[in-house]
């Protein structure tokens, strides 16, 4: 690191479990960033502060007015530019040192199988149940952690998925690719507006964890948020044997 990011990354290098040989794997990772809206608008300026050298932004859809109540990378001035080149445009202004890729299409097979080989992590913050299918069987594919994250009304929640531990779950133990589920979306059903800046923080944070290698992340664990009741649970999860997806892999 040179004496700036030393400067900048100060507060982590103060931290044990972080210190120097951390935040040099931040710097060298490559985290890529599925959904850039509620979710990924917490979750991406939090990596690209943090250093993490590579971001890739991928997400198909246009700013909106309605967005902006919790999608806190967009602005009046973007509303009808893509989302991900909106958030490329903010998370520069952030951290100028990462490097930031916006990838302007809708993720599937053929995209991810494109970028992920380089990638370090996926984080799925998208809202679509078809798509975070295609984004958990191409992570498995790829041997790659996938942190996902979802919100609605007022309850969130937030997964860690690794294959390249012989126990962890996929999303498809969990979620068959099989059962068919009534899509929900904020338009619908509304969404309180910090609980996304809620559920995509500790997507980051798992990010981050899972990049440097320490604590305990939520392999195999739930965590749910309810900002109504303000109380946190969690279930524990098993890998399914049979799983469609991952049930080959051990």
């Amino acid at each position: 690191m040179n004496d700036e990011q030393l400067l900048r990354y100060s507060r982590h290098l103060l931290l044990e479990a972080i210190d120097v040989a951390g935040q040099e794997k931040l710097l060298t990772s490559h985290a890529v960033i599925i959904g850039a809206g509620g979710l990924g608008s917490a979750a991406a300026p939090y990596l690209a502060a943090a250093g993490v050298g590579k971001l890739t932004l991928i997400d198909d859809d246009q700013v909106d007015l309605t967005n902006l109540q919790r999608q806190v990378m967009h602005s009046h001035q973007t509303i009808g530019q893509n989302k991900a080149l909106s958030g490329k445009h903010f998370l520069e202004q952030l951290n100028n040192s990462v490097e930031i890729i916006a990838i302007q299409e809708r993720a599937n097979t053929e995209l991810l199988n494109q970028v992920l080989p380089s990638a370090n992590i996926v984080l799925d913050c998208t809202d679509n149940y078809l798509t975070r299918q295609l984004i958990n069987q191409a992570c498995v594919q790829h041997r790659l952690p996938l942190v996902s994250g979802a919100a609605i009304r007022f309850d969130g929640q937030v997964n860690v998925f690794d294959v390249r531990n012989p126990n962890s779950p996929c999303y498809a133990c969990i979620f068959s690719p099989e059962e068919q589920f009534e899509e929900t979306n904020c338009a619908s059903m509304g969404v309180f507006s910090p609980l996304v800046g809620i559920i995509g923080s500790i997507q980051a944070s798992q990010a981050l964890q899972l990049l440097i290698g320490f604590g305990d992340s939520l392999l195999g664990r739930m965590l749910m948020w309810n900002a109504l009741t303000t109380q946190i649970d969690e279930i524990r999860l098993i890998r399914n044997p049979q799983c469609l997806i991952c049930g080959n892999l051990h």
